[in-house]
């Protein structure tokens, strides 16, 4: 699957991308992917899902097995990774250890055979940057994790590269400076309209961060689309179970009509849903839905679905509690509802009714994930 976009939009193209390192197994299958000029592309996707190795092919680490890459038209098959003009930030920051912040700086404008005053400029600017200005004259070992991630930013900034690769850069922070720091690359990102290609597992980091999302699986690409659009209308029950939070009900499909299909759960209820990739009747699907986008007894009775639920166990969250419920069978059913909204009087062992729209439930392939 590709997403293809006018040529002049277009700043990294990948075409027929094939990588194994066996010359058996690929670890990425033709790839077609198309990069915008100016935005921020997260590759998301588990260990082995191939979403690396795209990026060392593009950093120019590895050579594709098959296919062509472009960066703004020229091929990059046989370019060497110093000659890509493309900055890099990695997980480990790979900063010099016996030279000053100003000097890791430096070095790629050095190489570049910048004038000395020019180069001043630059470290001056990107330090001012990543707001490390006091900093310059430290050496990595005298620093934070946080503070060395963003001298490592500032060095793939500095010699103003159009495209700018991160690989799990944030991996090694603690919670809070990583969400500190996801906001801080965003901002710089928006600012300097840089073009930035991200990988991560984490999918709450892609959700934030990114303009598009490529989520990939067995090194394809199983969806690539706007982070909200990815939440709200995945197209199969990967990417349904692997982006966010996500009840799945298993059931099979009693009539489809257009956009909707009635599907019957294996405890008998027969439950309308939109039908995203279902096959036809007498077939399994498995249905995604979201727990913020169940209702609970009185609103529940506005839902064309309702079902009786147990409650099984409740979760304390702060701003919101999580109902643990058994539906139709089915343990493991979550539903967000917020701390005003709880009804004091509910215990475990409790029923209730949940309820839902037909359009908030996907119908998709009857794959069984687990997370």
């Amino acid at each position: 699957m590709g997403i293809s976009t006018p040529a002049s939009d277009t700043l990294v193209s990948f075409r027929g991308v094939q990588k194994s390192y066996d010359g058996e197994s690929l670890i990425v299958k033709h790839l077609d992917l198309d990069i915008r000029r100016g935005e921020f592309l997260t590759m998301l996707g588990p260990s082995g899902s191939g979403k690396t190795t795209c990026l060392m092919m593009l950093a120019g680490f590895e050579t594709p097995t098959h296919g062509e890459i472009r960066l703004d038209g020229q091929l990059l098959n046989n370019v060497p990774p110093h000659k890509r003009n493309i900055g890099m930030v990695f997980q480990n920051y790979a900063l010099f250890p016996h030279m000053t912040v100003a000097e890791n700086l430096a070095y790629p404008l050095t190489i570049r055979k910048m004038n000395k005053s020019e180069i001043a400029e630059r470290v001056k600017k990107a330090l001012g940057m990543v707001k490390l200005d006091a900093l310059a004259h430290r050496y990595p070992g005298q620093m934070s994790g946080g503070q060395q991630q963003r001298v490592a930013l500032a060095r793939a900034l500095v010699f103003e590269p159009q495209l700018v690769l991160m690989d799990e850069p944030l991996g090694a922070l603690d919670k809070q400076l990583r969400e500190h720091m996801q906001l801080e690359i965003k901002h710089i990102h928006e600012n300097l309209g840089i073009t930035v290609v991200y990988v991560t597992h984490d999918q709450g980091e892609a959700l934030t961060m990114s303009d598009r999302v490529a989520v990939f699986k067995d090194g394809v690409i199983q969806q690539i689309d706007a982070a909200n659009v990815l939440y709200e209308a995945p197209v199969n029950s990967f990417v349904a179970n692997f982006i966010g939070e996500n009840n799945t009900l298993h059931g099979e499909v009693v009539d489809v009509a257009g956009q909707h299909c009635a599907v019957r759960l294996a405890s008998g209820e027969v439950v309308k849903a939109s039908a995203i990739c279902v096959g036809r009747n007498g077939e399994p699907t498995s249905m995604s839905i979201r727990p913020e986008r169940v209702r609970l007894n009185q609103l529940a009775e506005a839902c064309e679905n309702r079902l009786k639920a147990k409650l099984a166990e409740f979760i304390y969250f702060g701003d919101h509690v999580r109902l643990r419920l058994d539906v139709a069978g089915q343990s493991g059913f979550m539903v967000k509802v917020p701390v005003g909204e709880l009804d004091s009087s509910w215990k475990t062992g409790d029923m209730l009714d949940v309820g839902w729209m037909a359009r908030d439930i996907r119908a998709l392939d009857s794959a069984i994930v687990s997370h």
